[in-house]
């Protein structure tokens, strides 16, 4: 299949602009011929954005289904989920036809989140799909310990874990003198080995604007790492971006 990452800014509590320009995105990747589209994290609101409290039931998920039904894609978003009143950080996949097939709620929510967001408990199975078996996580479930959720969803079958994420660097973070990444090499790397599967990280760019981490920002750098643990796709450090690659199942 070939997979598409878009590594978009996400306007802190911007709802309609973050999703049209994720519908705008999701269409140019569909006409450079996508078959999966994979967008960040909590791109409604951004990530630890207060204002999603005051979001209505459910997902923000009619737009990216009608752009996954319009260009016959399958479409992997972060989206902010309520439940009464608790709010979850979610990812789901759309099918080609609009339907969501596959929900995760984030396990290993940093404990920084954990005032704004209520955590998931156990990882979906992941699911058929012509292109082989499909997984979800979210950002920081790739190191929880011991890489147990990606292990988890791998040793279910999964071909490729698709992961929406919003990697953040403090205000003085300096990428001329270090290279950003080497927590999602390290724990995606011999999960990929030995598990034979591939990992996708899909990061977004922009200032994050509430919570304690006001003064960060998202800085993109999205990676792909295949089932020999090599980092086959890397994106620019604070740039839009939309990054292709052709993911080969077992």
């Amino acid at each position: 299949m070939k997979l598409s990452l878009i590594q978009m800014q996400v306007a802190p509590g911007n709802t309609g602009r973050n999703l049209e320009t994720a519908c705008q995105r999701i269409a140019e990747a569909a006409a450079a011929d996508a078959d999966v589209v994979l967008l960040p994290e909590a791109l409604d609101y951004g990530w630890m954005n207060e204002s999603a409290r005051d979001k209505t039931e459910g997902m923000n998920t009619a737009p990216l289904r009608e752009a996954a039904r319009r260009h016959s894609v399958y479409v992997c978003a972060g989206l902010i989920e309520k439940c009464g009143e608790a709010l979850y950080n979610t990812a789901v996949l759309i099918g080609p036809d609009g339907e969501i097939l596959l929900t995760h709620r984030k396990i290993n929510e940093l404990e920084i989140a954990h005032s704004l967001y209520c955590c998931g408990t156990d990882p979906q199975a992941p699911i058929d799909t012509p292109f082989g078996r499909i997984g979800l996580h979210i950002c920081a479930d790739a190191f929880a310990e011991n890489q147990w959720i990606s292990r988890k969803i791998a040793t279910q079958g999964a071909d490729i874990i698709l992961s929406p994420c919003a990697w953040a660097v403090p205000p003085d973070f300096d990428p001329g003198t270090t290279t950003y990444g080497a927590i999602w090499r390290e724990n995606y790397t011999p999960v990929t080995k030995e598990h034979a599967c591939w990992i996708a990280g899909c990061s977004n760019i922009g200032a994050i604007e509430s919570g304690p981490w006001t003064g960060h920002r998202c800085i993109g750098n999205s990676m792909v790492v295949n089932p020999e643990g090599e980092e086959v796709v890397t994106g620019p450090f604070g740039e839009e971006a939309i990054l292709t690659v052709e993911i080969f199942s077992n």
